[in-house]
């Protein structure tokens, strides 16, 4: 099995300091902090007052309850699972939805880190892997989804549940 980068132990909690320490400093820089700030009048919706955003939509919370437990535990959430239950019961636009479901797949992910990462399960060097294709290919996909029409993203996503239910039927 590879080693762990930057000589951490596995199945210990050393390497979440160096995570939480990262993210403290992103989160107190000038920058973020601005951000942070204006994030939720920019959030709020069109034909809300200024300062009415929508905050922890319980709507949501239980979309995210349910994409976070199938997550953990099948290894999916975001586009499967969310993105279909943000378009059919939140009422959200196809390309609303799959950009909510993206900005989504950070907490979710380092939820699923912490806890297998605690039990020594995570392979850092394949994940780094995965990562950096995934990097890529995020990009490269959210530049599509902003130039494909409603319609054909609706019936392409379709598509692709469909035919990852079919796969994984006939490999089971």
């Amino acid at each position: 099995m590879p080693s762990l980068p930057m000589g951490l132990n596995r199945g210990t909690i050393d390497w979440i300091r160096s995570v939480v320490k990262w993210i403290q400093t992103v989160l107190s820089s000038p920058t973020m902090t601005e951000r942070l700030v204006q994030a939720p009048a920019a959030a709020a919706e069109p034909d809300t007052a200024a300062g009415d955003a929508r905050v922890l939509d319980p709507q949501l919370v239980a979309i995210g309850v349910v994409g976070g437990l199938l997550s953990g535990l099948l290894g999916v959430g975001g586009g499967i699972v969310m993105v279909p239950l943000l378009v059919l019961w939140a009422g959200y636009g196809q390309r609303d939805a799959h950009a909510l479901s993206l900005g989504a797949i950070v907490p979710i992910s380092i939820g699923g880190i912490v806890t297998f990462g605690i039990a020594g399960e995570v392979r850092w060097l394949d994940a780094a892997a995965l990562a950096a294709g995934a990097i890529v290919g995020a990009r490269l996909g959210a530049g599509l989804l902003a130039r494909i029409g409603e319609r054909s993203l609706k019936i392409v996503f379709g598509c692709f549940l469909v035919a990852v239910a079919v796969a994984m039927g006939l490999h089971a």
